[in-house]
């Protein structure tokens, strides 16, 4: 009895990670949220095989206004979606990912201007909008049939920094759960900070300050963006208007600065406008996107030992505008979505160094901003 209890203890680490890295759908949901302004109607959904990097059309819902930023329930059974415009909204759909379809849910008011980002917690308890243009977090419960709560708690962010034309005023723009979702972090573009939450979802207002409730960036740089690596070890954070990523060490809702580099070219002049950033499935490069002049997805190496990052390689976008970008949950290829060309270009990664390839496949989409890999089957 003794030997085959040993026996046991051996083996469980490696039954575990076998569970853990248990084999990936071989198809996928690409959701594209899109400006509604040009020729896009609302989100689309297309059928994305990770064998080739094949891409076809499923499904669209149209009518729905500026539905910038999507993202979807732990289920993958709901999908939300922010209703970018003065009187901002956020709204619910049922999500099929076997055939696409989409069907609304409800609609509620965010209580501020051009909300553009949307993030719902692993239990599915609460939704998180970022007001852009009016600063400001909005916390909505969700309800068991996915459809929004009223407001719960708004948070109204307050400051200003350097860039008058772009900074007269607070611009919350993106917001994130710890893993094990006791903090929340968003960025404030205007007034160039990171704030720092308390979260508890059954807690009524969920959200409380933490201690520091924030940190600052450069002024002038414009956080826009974050990511956490696996385990929440570190956090990476691209800045819009400085075209920088601050690399961060985190521990319990605490961020110490490790470095700050610039994404751009020492000849690049003109317009900044740095936007998207992921981290590869494996953990070992980051990507981030620049729009503006530059044009391109910048790619790094992580180091494994102290989260720093080191430049790998230069990516010119063939189309205008990369506004987002995807991983495939494989890791087999980089989908970017450009805005001002109303196309999304499919790159293979190349296994060993990372680096994007020659497109493989490309779709015309109006105005595509968003992009969201949901499970097929």
């Amino acid at each position: 009895m003794k030997k085959l209890l040993l026996i046991i203890a051996l083996l469980s680490p490696a039954l575990t990670f076998a569970q853990h890295k248990k084999p990936l759908p071989s198809t996928f949901d690409l959701v594209i949220g899109t400006y509604t302004t040009g020729t896009s109607k609302g989100i689309y959904v297309y059928r994305f095989y990770e064998d080739r990097g094949r891409v076809a059309y499923l499904n669209e819902i149209d009518d729905v206004t500026n539905p910038s930023y999507v993202t979807t329930s732990a289920d993958n059974k709901f999908l939300y979606a922010v209703n970018e415009g003065p009187q901002g909204g956020v709204s619910s759909f049922t999500f099929n990912g076997n055939t696409g379809k989409m069907v609304l849910i409800n609609k509620q008011l965010t209580q501020g201007a051009d909300p553009c980002h949307v993030l719902e917690d692993k239990e599915q308890r609460n939704l998180f909008v970022a007001n852009y243009t009016s600063g400001s977090l909005a916390v909505f419960p969700i309800n068991k049939d996915g459809s929004i709560a009223p407001l719960s708690q708004l948070i109204q962010d307050s400051g200003s920094s350097i860039v008058k034309d772009r900074q007269q005023g607070p611009h919350v723009h993106n917001a994130i759960l710890t893993n094990n979702e006791k903090y929340l972090l968003y960025t404030d573009l205007g007034t160039d900070k990171v704030n720092i939450m308390r979260y508890k979802a059954s807690k009524n207002p969920p959200l409380t300050p933490a201690d520091p409730a924030s940190v600052s960036v450069a002024a002038g740089n414009g956080p826009r963006h974050m990511v956490f690596s696996e385990g929440d070890k570190y956090l990476y954070l691209v800045q819009e208007i400085g075209g920088v990523i601050n690399t961060y060490a985190y521990d319990n809702g605490n961020l110490k600065q490790l470095q700050s580099l610039s994404m751009l070219t020492p000849a690049m002049k003109g317009n900044i406008g740095s936007a998207a950033i992921k981290i590869s499935p494996d953990g070992r490069f980051l990507y981030a996107s620049n729009r503006g002049n530059a044009n391109d997805i910048v790619q790094y190496a992580i180091d494994p030992n102290n989260g720093t990052l080191t430049f790998v390689s230069r990516t010119p976008s063939l189309g205008k505008g990369p506004r987002d970008f995807a991983i495939d949950p494989s890791g087999k290829f980089l989908v970017v979505a450009n805005q001002n060309s109303d196309s999304i270009f499919v790159y293979r990664l190349d296994p060993a160094t990372g680096k994007p390839a020659n497109p493989v496949s490309h779709i015309e989409v109006g105005n595509p901003v968003c992009l969201k890999f949901v499970p097929a089957e």
